[in-house]
């Protein structure tokens, strides 16, 4: 299929010009960037970025190709695809087909030949917005209604797309874990797998009382789509289970605690989207660099601090990067706690298991 001309139109009324050979003519949502030089195929299918034009800053994408076990769901999520050269060969033992044909099977949108350079400080000085690829309309008054529209639009929930629709169980030896899935990420089944838990995957909207008749030992929240209408229901239900059962947040698990507490989720100007945001404890000299995809935070000065500790925070803006409490019983955290490395653990794991054996 021949390249066609397309646009990516901003809400400020910004546009950038590029090609096309999508499977497609247009798509909208909000404009975000991503600063992983690797990791393409896992953003495209993380659930966090369902509904999002996800810009790579990368400028060279596609050169090592796809293959499914790196897939962190069953599909892609993102709305549309912004790069600056789409690599014409790919080269890795692993790879088992193209990104090209991987987005086309997807039904993904993808516009090359990007300035994502300028089009990255574009949207690091101005904040993320809303933008529309189309590889037909290029009139700017056209664009700007279509986005506007879109915009006053009532928002509607992806939490029942990406969510097991019933209770689901995954087998093991050892303690029984529920998940909460709001879009787990595949990577973090295989590292609660290699703990030996049974793990019970359970809808997002699944009653506290539901969720305790499953007897766990422990509850996870998992990561998922941020600002979902949702959200507010499932923290309801969370709500009731602080200081009942000890309780893991990832992500936006993390934020749903945080609104079980009462506490505030403010969007950022530019959210954390990559694989090198450091962050540390007060109480230590050491930072670790962590994965992170998010563009809301927890409010600092809406947490009740006699109750829950702030024990990391961003290095570089001060954001609240993980709570915990010994009372309420839960850890949580804004970052991926991604594998370190081949089958190992991630230390956020061992935390959450040291809270449940004092249980």
């Amino acid at each position: 299929m021949p390249a066609k001309e397309a646009i990516l139109f901003l809400e400020d009324g910004t546009s950038f010009t590029g090609k096309s050979s999508g499977v497609s003519a247009e798509t909208l949502g909000e404009v975000i960037l991503n600063t992983g030089v690797v990791g393409y195929q896992e953003m495209i299918t993380d659930s966090a970025n369902a509904g999002k034009i996800l810009i790579l800053t990368y400028p060279l994408i596609g050169n090592y190709g796809v293959n499914e076990q790196f897939n962190e769901s069953d599909k892609a999520w993102i709305s549309g695809l912004v790069i600056k050269e789409a690599s014409s060969i790919y080269s890795n033992w692993q790879a088992k087909a193209s990104l090209e044909d991987f987005l086309k099977q997807q039904n993904i949108l993808v516009i090359t030949e990007v300035d994502t350079r300028t089009l990255a400080v574009k949207i690091r000085n101005d904040g993320e917005m809303l933008g529309i690829i189309s590889c037909g309309e290029a009139n700017p008054k056209d664009l700007l209604k279509k986005i506007t529209e879109f915009k006053e639009k009532k928002k509607e929930s992806v939490l029942p797309r990406v969510s097991v629709k019933e209770i689901t169980k995954i087998s093991g030896q050892g303690k029984r874990i529920v998940i909460i899935d709001l879009g787990i990420q595949r990577s973090t089944l295989r590292q609660l797998a290699s703990l030996g838990f049974e793990v019970v995957l359970v809808p997002y909207a699944t009653g506290a009382g539901e969720i305790l008749k499953l007897k766990p030992q422990g509850l996870i929240i998992s990561n998922g789509p941020e600002h979902d209408p949702e959200l507010p229901k499932v923290a309801k239900n969370i709500k009731e289970l602080l200081g009942e059962i000890p309780i893991l947040g990832i992500s936006c698990g993390h934020q749903v605690i945080a609104l079980a507490l009462g506490a505030k989720i403010t969007k950022m100007k530019l959210g954390h989207h990559g694989l090198n945001y450091p962050v540390k404890s007060e109480d230590s000299l050491k930072g670790e660099i962590t994965v992170q995809n998010h563009s809301f935070v927890v409010e600092e000065k809406s947490l009740n601090q006699k109750e829950i500790k702030i024990a990391e925070k961003n290095i570089n803006d001060q954001t609240v990067e993980k709570m915990k409490s010994e009372k309420l019983k839960f850890i949580s955290v804004q970052y991926y706690p991604l594998s370190p490395g081949l089958k190992e653990i991630h230390p956020v794991f061992r935390e959450f298991i040291e809270m449940m054996e004092k249980r």
